[in-house]
């Protein structure tokens, strides 16, 4: 079963995409979201239930990428100063840099959580002992940022969006090369086996990681605005979501693992950020919980231009006119082009597109936004 929530016809390649996707093997059903484009084997913007195999590629390489949202104790008007806004985002800057951390007296040390973790593959841990642990609290690049945003009564809000930097993708890759492949040409892993319950724990460590990375984010960046704004966070109003992971959920009385690559669960009242494009609007939901969907929804307003086209198509220029009245630091434009709000999809539209799959709480205007190139 396939059913789709789109914003306008799927292209040729898109199709076929998820003609193999359908083809692989214990595949139930496949929700098709209204920002779904293609990327690499399987789309982003898609949910996939199985009943007991595990599908890697259908998770995105990124495992753990998602959203975090915060309202602050102040008025959204106190970055209405050019001036204050350049002070701020040049403290966001030092707070949260978009690379890996350097210096220190000593080797990188994780938070609690996450020290002593064992990966499946002893070159994993490594990789987060040594790597990740310099990647935590780092913002990354392409799709990833940190924004201020006003809501509808002129409140203050902060948004990130990061995922598990290196460590997701390298765990993601060590899983597939063991994984026998199905006749699609898909990798797959049986959830009750020992390769499969290694799988989804190194999931849940990418997801934790990613996780934690954006929870000290987020407190570095109040600790930016305390110092510059006067503001406090309010704990209650904060918003959590993952994109990229795998979970068991109850649909029709069946138990199914759901797959997200790009894609947000949207369980009835489930809480979620949908956010646009860089300088577009941002939409706080609740999910309504559509079985048809897998209870998922868009994660975002996804690409209508590849990387590649955008860069050829879009100019500096053209990035600083469509950014206008939202600050960024503007000698990243030409870096940055590739993220233009041209480049993606209507976010809008989008919203259009899933009445049914989520309720909108609130929308949120950007003012000002922090990414890495």
């Amino acid at each position: 079963m396939r059913r789709e929530w789109l914003v306008e016809p799927l292209a040729p390649e898109v199709e076929r995409a998820l003609d193999r996707l359908a083809r692989a093997d214990d595949v139930a059903a496949i929700a098709v979201l209204p920002d779904v484009h293609l990327s690499d084997e399987v789309c982003v913007g898609v949910a996939v239930a199985t009943r007991r195999r595990l599908i890697p590629a259908a998770l995105g390489g990124d495992l753990g990428c998602g959203m975090e949202a915060l309202r602050l104790g102040g008025d959204a008007d106190l970055l209405r100063d050019p001036q204050v806004r350049a002070r701020v985002l040049d403290g966001l800057r030092r707070a949260v840099p978009a690379r890996m951390q350097r210096g220190g007296t000593g080797p990188p040390v994780l938070p609690e959580p996450l020290r002593g973790r064992l990966a499946a593959s002893p070159a994993c841990t490594r990789r987060l002992e040594r790597d990740a642990a310099r990647e935590f609290a780092t913002l990354g690049r392409g799709n990833h940022f940190l924004e201020l945003q006003r809501d509808e009564e002129g409140a203050l809000w902060l948004a990130v969006h990061s995922g598990s930097r290196a460590l997701g993708p390298a765990l993601g890759a060590f899983h597939r090369r063991s994984a026998p492949r199905d006749r699609a040409g898909f990798e797959g892993l049986d959830a009750e086996s020992d390769a499969g319950r290694a799988f989804l724990a190194d999931v849940a460590l990418a997801c934790d990681f990613a996780a934690a990375s954006r929870a000290a984010m987020v407190d570095a960046t109040c600790a930016v605005l305390s110092e510059q704004l006067g503001v406090a966070p309010e704990p209650a109003s904060r918003i959590a979501c993952v994109h990229n992971c795998v979970r068991r959920e109850t649909l029709g009385g069946e138990e199914f693992w759901i797959h997200r690559k790009g894609a947000m669960p949207a369980a009835a009242g489930e809480a979620g950020v949908v956010p646009g494009s860089m300088g577009t609007l941002t939409f706080h939901v609740e999910g309504r919980g559509c079985a048809d969907a897998l209870h998922s929804s868009a994660h975002g307003a996804g690409r209508a231009l590849p990387r590649g086209e955008a860069r050829r198509r879009i100019a500096p220029r053209e990035l600083l006119r469509q950014m206008r009245g939202v600050g960024f630091d503007e000698a990243l434009a030409r870096a940055l082009v590739e993220e233009a709000p041209s480049a993606y999809k209507d976010v809008r539209a989008v919203m259009r597109a899933q009445r049914e799959l989520v309720k909108v709480v609130r929308t949120l205007t950007p003012l000002l936004v922090h990414k890495g190139a």
